[in-house]
C-alpha cells in the first residue's frame, strides 16, 4: 500500500518518549508498505540533539530517506516568534482547545492539497488528535489516527492534581472541551489506536462510536539490551526529557522526597538524572549534593542502563506508556516506579517491578535491592524475558501494518 505519514514532528533521532514511537512505527511500516512523511519541523525537539536546528533537519531527512520515499516539512506555527505559544493559548479560550489550535497551518493543509495531487494513496495516517482538523482535504481515502495519549483523560488528570487555582481551571475545560473534538473527530477514522489496552477503554468510553485498537508502545531490543561486560554500580538512574511536565514533577520528587531518605543508606549510593531541559531549581538542589547528579542531555545512555543498579520513576501523571519503563525493561534494569508510571505495561509486582509512591516506600525499595542481590537478579531477568516477549518494535510494526491492510 501507498500510505502518506503525517506527523506532528519529525520522526528522528529515536531519542526518548516520542520520538522513539514515531521513528520505530515509521521503520517497520516501511518494510511492508511505502511511506510518505509530511512532519511540522519542531524546532523544540531538534535543538537539544544536534548542533543546531538546520544540522538537525539534514541529518533526519538523510536517515529518514532510508523509509520515505519522499519527506516534506513544514515549520510549526508557534515557532514563528517568541510569543506565539501565549497567543495560541489565550486564543484557545474563546475558539477550540489548544490542544487542536496549536498546529493550525494554511501551509501544512496546502503541502496536503500539493502531494494529493501529485500522488494517488491508498491509506493517510495522521499520528495525533492535534492534526485531525486536515482531514478535509483527504476526500474517501482512508484515514487512521495514532493516540500517543488520551489527551482530553491527560489534561483532566493534571486538572485534579494541580494546586494552582488558575491553571486547575485552564486544564479543566480545556480538557473537557478537547473531549468534545475526540467524541467528533474519532468516529470520522476508519480506525484509531492507542498505546495501551487502559487507554483503548478510556477511548471507547469517549467515543463509542469508534473503531479502537491497541498498538503498544515498544523498545528496540536489539539498542537496549543487558550489558554484562559493564559491572553494576551502587548507582540508581532516571532518564527522560526533563521539561516535560510528568518528568519535571517526578524529578523534583526524587530530589527533595526519595534522595534525602537513601543518601545514607551507602556512601558510595550516586543518583543520576539524566534528560534534555532540566529545570534550573533541580540542578541548583544537585548542586549541593555530591552524589547527586542531574546530567542533561546524554547522547549515548548505554552506560548509565548498563551500570545502574536500579531505575527509578516515581511519574505520577501523563498519559500514554511510558517508552523509559520498556527501555529499562529490555536493558534488564531493576524497576522502582509508581504504578502511575506502568500504566498500560504488562508489569506484575515482585516479578518485574517493584511498586512505591511515598518517599518512605522508595526508600524502603531501594535498600531491599541494594541489600539482596536475589531480588535484583530476579527483577533484571524477568524484565528482559517481558521486553523481548511482548514489546519489540519489529512485531508491533508488523501487527500496525497487517491492520492497514484490514482497512
Amino acid at each position: 500500500m501507498k500510505i502518506l505519514w503525517l506527523s506532528h514532528f519529525i520522526p528522528y533521532p529515536p531519542k526518548g518518549g516520542v520520538l522513539q514511537r514515531g521513528y520505530h512505527l515509521v521503520k517497520e511500516t516501511a518494510k511492508h508498505h511505502e511511506l510518505h512523511l509530511l512532519a511540522f519541523n519542531q524546532k523544540a525537539l531538534l535543538k537539544p540533539l544536534f548542533s543546531s536546528v538546520e544540522e538537525g533537519v539534514r541529518q533526519s531527512k538523510e536517515h529518514l530517506s532510508d523509509y520515505c520515499k519522499s519527506i516534506t516539512l513544514v515549520d510549526l506555527p508557534a515557532d514563528n516568534h517568541r510569543f506565539s505559544k501565549y497567543w495560541i493559548a489565550l486564543k484557545s479560550l474563546i475558539t477550540a482547545p489548544y490542544t487542536m489550535n496549536w498546529l493550525f497551518s494554511k501551509e501544512y493543509g496546502q503541502a496536503i492539497i500539493e502531494i494529493l495531487a501529485k500522488e494517488k494513496f491508498d491509506y493517510i495516517h495522521f499520528d495525533t488528535i492535534s492534526l485531525a482538523p486536515f482531514k478535509k482535504y483527504c476526500g474517501d481515502i482512508p484515514t487512521s489516527l495514532d493516540h500517543h495519549n488520551i489527551e482530553s483523560h491527560m489534561l483532566l488528570r493534571r486538572a485534579q492534581k494541580e494546586s494552582n487555582l488558575l491553571k486547575k481551571m485552564y486544564y479543566y475545560q480545556e480538557g473537557v472541551r478537547l473531549e468534545k473534538y475526540e467524541k467528533m473527530y474519532c468516529p470520522q477514522f476508519n480506525f484509531n489506536f492507542t498505546c495501551s489496552d487502559v487507554d483503548t477503554q478510556r477511548l471507547k468510553d469517549i467515543s463509542p462510536k469508534s473503531k479502537v485498537f491497541t498498538i503498544p508502545n515498544g523498545v528496540d531490543v536489539n539498542f537496549f539490551k543487558p550489558n554484562k561486560e559493564v559491572p553494576k554500580e551502587k548507582r540508581l538512574i532516571f532518564i527522560g526529557r526533563l521539561n516535560w511536565y510528568p518528568n519535571t514533577e517526578a524529578i523534583r520528587f526524587i530530589v527533595k522526597e526519595i534522595w534525602p531518605r537513601i543518601k545514607d543508606l551507602d556512601s558510595e549510593l550516586v543518583f543520576d538524572i539524566v534528560g534534555a531541559n532540566p529545570p534550573d531549581d533541580v540542578v541548583a538542589l544537585a548542586e549541593q549534593e555530591e552524589r547527586l547528579n542531574v546530567h542533561g542531555f546524554v547522547d549515548d545512555i548505554s552506560y548509565f542502563f548498563d551500570s545502574a543498579i536500579a531505575y527509578i520513576c516515581p511519574i505520577k501523571d501523563g498519559g500514554g506508556t511510558k517508552l523509559k519503563i520498556l527501555d529499562a525493561l529490555a536493558s534488564a534494569n531493576a524497576i522502582i516506579a509508581d504504578p502511575i508510571a506502568c500504566e498500560g505495561i504488562d508489569v506484575t509486582a515482585e516479578e518485574n517491578v517493584l511498586f512505591a509512591v511515598t518517599g518512605d516506600e522508595y526508600a524502603a525499595q531501594i535498600k531491599r535491592v541494594l541489600d539482596d542481590e536475589t531480588v535484583r537478579t530476579k527483577l533484571e531477568e524477568n524484565a528482559r524475558q517481558l521486553a523481548e516477549k511482548k514489546y519489540a518494535f519489529e512485531s508491533i510494526g508488523k501487527a500496525l501494518s497487517d491492520l492497514f491492510n484490514t482497512y
